[in-house]
């Protein structure tokens, strides 16, 4: 493997768990994708971008828990500005959002 890192590379990922409070269209994205805003907890509310649309409906994704990274800078994708990054794994270019198996409180570390 030629993208082996370190566990102190690994350690300035911050991975968070929040909660999705708001779903939107993105008509303005390149690819069809949802605008949406997470609460974090203690850490905020913050925006993400999330090319998910063929696998959920937004009204199957309000108040639903996801893990995202936190500490990336922020990236304007068309008129939107991206926050974090939601995490999912991909099957054949759709994604599938990971999430926590219990509720937990928002903000909470992934470790």
């Amino acid at each position: 493997m030629d993208n082996i890192i370190t566990f102190e590379d690994f350690t300035k990922v911050d991975l968070r768990v929040g909660t999705i409070i708001e779903v939107n269209d993105f008509p303005n994205a390149n690819k069809p994708a949802y605008q949406l805003t997470i609460d974090f907890g203690e850490l905020g509310i913050k925006t993400s971008s999330a090319q998910i649309t063929t696998q959920y409906k937004k009204e199957d994704l309000k108040n639903r828990q996801i893990i995202a990274v936190i500490n990336f800078p922020k990236k304007q994708i068309a008129n939107f500005m991206s926050e974090c990054l939601v995490i999912g794994a991909v099957k054949a270019n759709d994604v599938f959002l990971l999430h926590p198996e219990r509720k937990v409180k928002n903000g909470s570390q992934v470790a």
